[in-house]
């Protein structure tokens, strides 16, 4: 019995939705130093306009509080889904790991039979006469 040798990781790639792959990459990119630092830059050139000259958003700057809690509802609903999908892939590995393990198991448990089945041969070889002994073991 042969088992086809399959990347699962490479099979479950390709069954993603655009929904999916897109929540990956969002989920990629704002888990990153990159978009943190700017993250922090905007806010800074954020204040530090408003504090000059183009005051459309004055102290205690409503509008970016508005934008940030968007953002961070955005963000956490990116979060769940990535969360959920991976959820998700770590059950289907679960199974993929288990089902590997049973077919494993399979195969050991066949070769075993074989073993047995050959020192059987042997045995009655030796009792006719026609095998040699073993050899003694330290």
């Amino acid at each position: 019995m042969t088992r086809p040798l399959t990347n699962w990781h490479a099979d479950q790639a390709d069954r993603l939705t655009p929904g999916e792959r897109a929540a990956d990459r969002m989920r990629n990119g704002m888990g990153s130093w990159r978009f943190i630092a700017a993250f922090v830059l905007f806010m800074i050139v954020w204040a530090v306009i408003n504090l000059t000259a183009l005051s459309w958003d004055p102290y205690p700057y409503i509008l970016l509080n508005l934008f940030l809690s968007m953002l961070a509802g955005l963000q956490g609903a990116i979060l769940l889904i990535a969360a959920k999908r991976q959820d998700a892939i770590a059950a289907a590995l679960a199974q993929h790991d288990y089902e590997t393990n049973l077919a494993a198991k399979r195969e050991i448990e066949e070769l075993m039979a074989i073993n047995r089945e050959q020192l059987e041969i042997l045995r009655d070889l030796r009792a006719l006469g026609i095998a040699p002994a073993a050899p003694d073991r330290p």
